[in-house]
């Protein structure tokens, strides 16, 4: 009962608190893209992309991550077909489930899904009519625009001013 208590209260923390930080993953099986955002701007930012070497490199990376930001939650970018009568599922689904329940176990925060059927293509578009830097490649950098823009999403989506209009 316990722990049914504990998870509501991150859930009430997750949504309603004005000073709630999220980490925001655009997971991948060769790159994860990763985002930090506040509940308080509602806006999110680039960190960086973790790229896979190893399984203990990559969770090392994300409890770096979760030390340094210290966030209330996650949310995890999931791939919907847009019209799930006409196709198969993505087969990256079930990696992103096992990705999100091990991180909500190693560290006992939620874990909140988000569509990321349109993200790299809104990243792209982004990317380049906001270039500063003509030596950035998209390709460094699209994980991360993506977590951005999942992580973006979700804060804007879930904002108590959203929730209550809803």
């Amino acid at each position: 009962m316990q722990g049914m208590v504990d998870i509501m209260n991150q859930h009430e923390l997750a949504f309603g608190a004005p000073n709630a930080t999220f980490l925001g993953f655009d997971f991948g099986e060769k790159n994860t893209g990763v985002a930090v955002g506040q509940r308080i701007t509602g806006t999110a930012t680039a960190l960086e992309t973790i790229r896979f070497t190893s399984k203990g490199a990559f969770w090392s990376s994300i409890s770096r991550l979760v030390k340094t930001w210290e966030p209330t939650a996650f949310v995890v970018g999931m791939p919907y077909h847009p019209n799930p009568e006409e196709g198969e599922e993505n087969h990256i689904v079930e990696l992103i489930h096992e990705f999100r329940n091990e991180l909500g176990v190693r560290f006992s925060r939620p874990v909140f899904l988000m569509d990321e059927t349109l993200s790299t293509k809104e990243s792209q578009s982004i990317f380049y009519s906001q270039r500063s830097k003509k030596s950035v490649q998209f390709i460094d950098i699209k994980d991360e625009l993506a977590a951005t823009l999942i992580l973006q999403t979700w804060l804007k989506q879930t904002s108590p001013t959203e929730l209550v209009n809803d």
